[in-house]
């Protein structure tokens, strides 16, 4: 079954596959953009901000028990995952009536609405309005919010437990974007968990060796560690386990042209296993606590 707003694709299981406390959601992958995203940008360069295609890479999730989220909206627009506080004010035009706290994401360009999609390519060439602000959030954060918020809570109440795995690609200069010298090159796959806090080491072992049986290479918390969604779910203590999966783009499709590659079918192969693995870790989980 599948539910949609202008701002969020909920898919459940189908018909004859037993519903498991595994959220995923894909915060980054919209691709409607909204009349009133007018940027300095051709629209060409205003995609690279797109996490494209992670929403059909794992639309397998749903046939192994899983309940899948997908944004509709771009997040240069406005980006989920990020605090509501998240917020540079010099985007502004007026004071925002509360309190801002923008952080390294905002000092970066990439806050709740984004300044730029690379240090040299500004978005806007005057201020946003303050109401105009106001209004993506009701009309995309807060939704988005609002689908992933319910999906949670059902599977906390149905069965007293909780796995979210957060969903997303990364440019293949990652490094150079985070202003990080890195010794090494990017991995294909980059597991978040915040240094450990969101989620059990186990969730990370059964992901790592299923993507590493694929042939792809794994690295955790180097360079993202998961943002507000991760820290706002994952609560080992408490059976809310909560991870997320970055996929470096060339694997799967060409950045320019955001068109899948030769690698995208063998990647999707290998995201079914991983989910069929993480399905059956959580069941294995589930039948210990009974």
């Amino acid at each position: 079954m599948r539910t949609a707003d202008p701002a969020v694709v909920v898919a459940e299981p189908p018909p004859g596959v037993a519903r498991l406390p595994l959220v995923c959601d894909s915060p980054h992958s919209g691709t409607r953009y909204p009349a009133d995203f007018v940027t300095r940008l051709p629209f060409a360069r205003l995609r690279q901000a797109e996490d494209t295609h992670i929403d059909t890479l794992w639309s397998a999730a749903p046939r192994h028990g899983a309940t899948l989220l997908a944004a509709q909206f771009p997040r240069a627009y406005i980006d989920p995952n990020r605090a509501l506080d998240d917020l540079d004010p010099e985007l502004l035009d007026g004071p925002w009536p509360s309190p801002l706290n923008p952080g390294e994401k905002s000092r970066l360009g990439y806050g709740l609405v984004w300044r730029r999609v690379s240090a040299d390519e500004p978005l806007y060439d005057h201020p946003l309005q303050v109401a105009a602000v106001q209004s993506r959030v009701v009309r995309c954060w807060k939704p988005y919010h609002a689908a992933l918020s319910a999906a949670v809570a059902r599977a906390v109440k149905e069965f007293g437990a909780l796995w979210h795995l957060n969903l997303h690609s990364m440019p293949d200069n990652a490094y150079e974007k985070l202003g990080i010298a890195s010794p090494h090159p990017l991995a294909d796959f980059v597991l978040g968990d915040r240094e450990g806090t969101t989620c059990e080491p186990a969730l990370l072992d059964v992901v790592e060796a299923a993507v590493r049986a694929h042939g792809y290479t794994v690295a955790r918390n180097d360079p993202y560690k998961g943002v507000a969604l991760i820290a706002e779910i994952g609560n080992p203590a408490l059976a809310r386990h909560s991870l997320q999966i970055e996929i470096r783009r060339p694997v799967y499709m060409n950045e320019a042209t955001r068109e899948p590659n030769e690698g995208f079918v063998p990647l999707q192969r290998c995201i079914e296993a991983t989910v069929g693995a993480v399905a059956a870790h959580v069941r294995m989980q589930l039948r210990r606590t009974e």
